[in-house]
């Protein structure tokens, strides 16, 4: 990617001549949606505090080897995926068939609506957040990347580190689920 194209790569290399200006104006820019993508994936204020933050630290190190071969800002979400995944991957649950059977009868069923009811715009979004958060981890960051990042299927790739067909079938899948869930 030329660097010309994208002003947050010609920001980043201007940081990595030496320009903190630069690193702050990025920080300011891209320190919200950075944010709400590791709030929205992991959904725990504490572990999005630490991704976002060892993100943060990430950049800084990277900076001397930074090459805009991507937007910006898909090679910082890539950066804060890769982190969340092994974050994910390190505190994996190690509980046995019996005790996640009883954990998840033990899980209320989700409220329905009654039919009469009109749901103001809030509650469709609020029901649409909880949809998310009910997919798989891989279908819902390849979701969350794609309506709240507008990024593309090969951005989408690039940050998840699938392939371009695997994102396609984790966003097919994750959005007929979202219509299963929403319909009900």
């Amino acid at each position: 990617m030329d660097a010309a194209v994208d002003p947050d790569a010609m920001l980043m290399l201007a940081y990595a001549r030496g320009d903190l200006a630069a690193f702050e104006a990025l920080y300011a820019r891209h320190r919200g949606m950075l944010y709400r993508f590791l709030l929205r994936s992991v959904r725990d204020p504490h572990r999005t505090d630490e991704l976002f933050q060892e993100t943060w630290s990430r950049v800084i190190s990277a900076r001397a080897r930074y090459q805009p071969q991507a937007k910006f800002s898909t090679w910082l979400l890539q950066i804060a995926h890769n982190l969340m995944i092994d974050s994910l991957r390190r505190q994996r649950p190690t509980a046995d068939g019996d005790e996640a059977e009883t954990a998840l009868a033990n899980v209320a069923m989700p409220e329905r609506s009654q039919p009469e009811h009109v749901l103001s715009e809030f509650e469709h979004r609020r029901n649409l957040q909880r949809a998310i958060e009910q997919l798989p981890e891989e279908q819902r960051a390849a979701v969350l990347l794609r309506l709240e990042h507008e990024l593309s299927l090969e951005e989408i790739a690039e940050v998840t580190g699938a392939g371009r067909e695997t994102v396609k079938s984790r966003l097919r899948y994750a959005m007929n689920r979202l219509r299963e869930v929403l319909s009900e």
